[in-house]
């Protein structure tokens, strides 16, 4: 466990001056997150002009089945390409936290879907491992996860140029699949449009165990990343299942992991 640095020993009054000022802090992250979120709102949408046709665990679904009678989507782009045999780490670790979460937005008017490439039968399998209820479908089959830049083609991954977090990737990318989230929201008269998406650190907000942990002295107590995050049911077990390190590696050379926020 990581050590942290010898805290600073003062007496009950002389720690409240020093609460009170990081509280003006806070405060004003709080403003200026409202304002964020409310030019958020106004962004412009664009039409989806493709039907898109996913693989689900009871057949063909399409994008606007998706919504489940609801007028806006959350899709989080979940690392599971088609030649693996189980998900992300990292991405599991964001996913755990869906089911508690959507009980109550999905009685706000919004819906959640998880989509990979991965094969549906894969998908299945690793979702009832690890407990999860949300709904999961599979990509393998159309351009949804290439269309929104969360996949790469190899001849992509040699060439560099492809789009990731609004910016160009060099040539010689590690990883054929990134994380992400993208939101869509459905017209009165069934138009389906893209009105938000996120990827690197954008997706930190949709953890709450690291708002958790930032509370704490040791904050998360990382050195790389999420490197010690692990299934949660493989914590006393060697095995993390498959690394993101090559993923965080394309992070920290885009200035994603620390430093910019995004």
């Amino acid at each position: 466990m990581m050590k942290t640095k010898s805290p600073h020993i003062v007496s009950r009054s002389e720690w409240l001056l020093a609460r009170k000022k990081h509280l003006a802090r806070e405060k004003e992250l709080t403003r200026l997150r409202d304002q964020m979120l409310e030019e958020r709102r106004e962004l412009p949408w664009v039409k989806v002009d493709k039907t898109y046709v996913f693989e689900g665990p009871k057949g063909r679904v399409t994008l606007d089945e998706l919504f489940r009678g609801r007028s806006q989507l959350i899709v989080y782009h979940f690392m599971f390409g088609p030649d693996w045999e189980s998900g992300c780490g990292s991405c599991s670790f964001v996913s755990d936290h869906f089911d508690a979460a959507r009980q109550h937005f999905e009685h706000h008017d919004v819906a959640l879907a998880v989509v990979s490439r991965g094969p549906i039968a894969k998908l299945e399998a690793f979702r009832q491992r690890m407990g999860w209820k949300f709904p999961w479908v599979s990509s393998e089959k159309n351009d949804f996860n290439f269309d929104y830049h969360v996949s790469l083609t190899p001849e992509q991954m040699q060439k560099g140029g492809v789009e990731y977090n609004y910016e160009k990737l060099d040539p010689g990318m590690p990883m054929d699949e990134l994380p992400g989230a993208s939101v869509f929201v459905k017209g009165e008269d069934g138009t389906i449009y893209h009105t938000y998406s996120t990827y690197a650190r954008g997706l930190d907000i949709l953890i709450g165990a690291h708002n958790f942990l930032d509370l704490t002295p040791q904050g998360r107590n990382e050195t790389e990343g999420m490197s010690w995050v692990r299934y949660h049911d493989r914590y006393d077990e060697a095995d993390d299942g498959r690394s993101c390190a090559g993923l965080r590696g394309v992070l920290i050379a885009m200035g994603a992991e620390k430093g910019d926020g995004q």
